[in-house]
């Protein structure tokens, strides 16, 4: 099998997606500059394959990746780095009223005035993962739970679209997610110690 252009922009791509995934599971603030350069390949491979909404959460995700660098580089109060902690159930709620709202509103409207492809599957993963991602920049627990329910969705959508080593990058997020979730929730409860 030759790889085309594309394909082998899509293997840099997963590449540095998991060094971001793997480096923000220990809380290493270098897996913003992983994501950067990441998310900068998925801009070009997202609106090839047509997946305009994955395509525009892309220029989200550069300026997540400024704004995460900046919170977890700035001391707390006490002079301490940004703390693992929770949100109360009701800014989960609006999280996900809002997420709803949102996949509804842009799918229909890719649907009636694009030729996208998946769009109300494409709103979800991406309006899903802009919420998810400023929890992961405030170090939202909660974070992972949001990721695992994106991510699973995420494979369908890139299997469909035939972009099979980002389908499998997401295969193996599904792992990682886990892997962060029981880290982040053991580096709180050591926080409260």
């Amino acid at each position: 099998m030759q790889l085309t252009v594309l394909q082998l922009w899509e293997i840099a791509a997963v590449v540095l997606a998991v060094l971001y995934l793997a480096l923000a599971i220990r809380q290493n603030i270098w897996c913003w500059a992983a994501a950067l350069v990441s998310t900068l390949l998925y801009l070009f491979i997202m609106f090839e394959a047509r997946l305009y909404m994955e395509s525009a959460w892309q220029v989200f995700y550069i300026a997540m990746a400024v704004y995460g660098w900046y919170q977890w580089r700035q001391p707390d109060d006490e002079g301490r780095e940004l703390q693992v902690s929770s949100w109360p159930w009701r800014y989960h709620l609006v999280a996900a009223a809002s997420i709803a709202l949102l996949v509804f509103v842009s799918g229909e409207l890719l649907s009636r005035y694009t030729g996208a492809a998946l769009p109300h599957a494409d709103s979800f993963t991406t309006w899903g993962a802009m919420v998810a991602t400023f929890m992961v920049a405030r170090k939202i627990l909660e974070n992972w739970i949001y990721w695992f329910l994106i991510d699973a969705v995420s494979i369908g959508l890139y299997l469909g679209r035939e972009l099979y080593f980002t389908a499998g990058l997401f295969a193996v997020y599904l792992v990682m997610i886990v892997i962060g979730y029981r880290s982040w929730r053991a580096s709180m409860q050591e926080q409260a110690v």
